[in-house]
C-alpha cells in the first residue's frame, strides 16, 4: 500500500509552550492507524492539525503528496460526540457535508440514502436522532463524517476519529468495532484513530503510535514509539486470545506505563 496522508516536523504551540513537537507519521491507502497515550498529552491537538482546523507552528501535513497544511475540509474528522442535530432528521443531518459543498437538498439526499443499507441505517431516515440508538447514532455521525470528503466518482476518503466508540457499552462498543473495520474495507477508507483503549487498537490497527509513554506525560506530545502489529489484517477471530495479542499488549501497556 502507497502512502497516501502524512505529516512531516508537526511542532504546535500554546502560549509559546509547545504542545506536540517534531511529529511525523503517515497513512498508506485503506490502512488504519491508531494513536495511543495519556490524557492531556496532544493527541487531539495533533489531530486539529492534521484536520486543517489548527496550523502548525512548524512541519506540513500531506495527502497525496499536496500539502495542505492549514486547509480544512481535505479529510473528514469526528469528535468524540456524535454531534448530531436534534431537530434534524437523520438524513437531514446526514447530508450537511454535502450542503455546505454547495449541492441541492434533493439530489444530496438521493446520493447519501445510497448509503443507508450499508450503514445499517435504512429505514431511518425520516427518523430523528432522540429515536436512535446510541449505537445507530454514532453511524450516522460516521456517515455524515464519510460524506464529508467522499464524492460520487472519488473514492479513499481519510477519516480521523477521535475516540468514537467510548461512550458506547462494552458489547455495542465491540460490534461497532467490527462494523467500522468492515466499511472501511468496503469504503477504501484511510482512518487515523485516537483511542485509550490498547485491545481496540490492536483489534484495529494496522500501525500504533504512542505519544510519550513512559517519557512522562508532560508537554510537548511526542512519538515515542511505533508498532507494527502482528499479523498483518485481517485477522482471525481467535487473534484477541493468540499469544501474538497478549505480548504486544503487554509490551504497550509496559510503554505507556501502565
Amino acid at each position: 500500500m502507497g502512502r497516501i496522508f502524512s505529516c512531516e516536523g508537526i511542532t504546535k504551540n500554546f502560549d509559546d509552550v509547545p504542545v506536540v513537537e517534531n511529529i511525523s507519521l503517515e497513512i498508506p491507502e485503506g490502512g488504519f492507524i491508531s494513536l495511543l497515550g495519556p490524557s492531556g498529552i496532544g493527541k487531539t491537538t495533533l489531530f486539529n492539525v492534521l484536520a486543517g482546523v489548527e496550523k502548525p507552528d512548524a512541519g506540513k501535513v500531506f495527502l497525496n503528496n499536496e500539502d495542505i497544511t492549514g486547509i480544512s475540509g481535505k479529510v473528514s474528522y469526528m469528535l468524540q460526540k456524535d454531534l448530531l442535530l436534534e431537530y434534524r432528521t437523520v438524513i437531514d443531518n446526514v447530508i450537511l457535508p454535502l450542503l455546505i459543498r454547495g449541492e441541492k437538498k434533493t439530489p444530496a439526499r438521493e446520493f447519501a440514502a445510497g448509503f443507508f443499507p450499508m450503514f445499517g441505517l435504512a429505514g431511518y431516515e425520516k427518523k430523528y436522532p432522540n429515536e436512535l440508538s446510541g449505537g445507530m447514532r454514532q453511524r450516522a455521525a460516521l456517515l455524515r463524517t464519510c460524506l464529508t470528503t467522499y464524492k460520487e466518482n472519488q473514492t479513499n476518503p481519510i477519516i480521523l476519529l477521535d475516540e468514537p466508540f467510548s461512550a458506547l457499552d462494552a458489547i455495542t462498543r465491540r460490534k461497532m468495532q467490527l462494523w467500522y473495520a468492515e466499511i472501511a474495507e468496503k469504503m477504501t477508507i484511510s482512518t487515523f484513530f485516537i483511542t485509550h483503549d490498547v485491545e481496540e487498537a490492536l483489534a484495529l490497527s494496522d500501525t500504533i503510535y504512542i505519544m510519550n509513554g513512559k517519557l512522562g506525560a508532560i508537554a510537548p506530545g511526542v512519538i515515542a514509539h511505533k508498532i507494527d502489529v502482528q499479523p498483518p489484517r485481517p485477522r482471525d477471530a481467535d487473534f484477541a486470545v493468540s499469544r501474538e495479542f497478549v505480548e504486544q499488549k503487554r509490551f504497550i501497556l509496559e510503554t505507556i506505563g501502565v
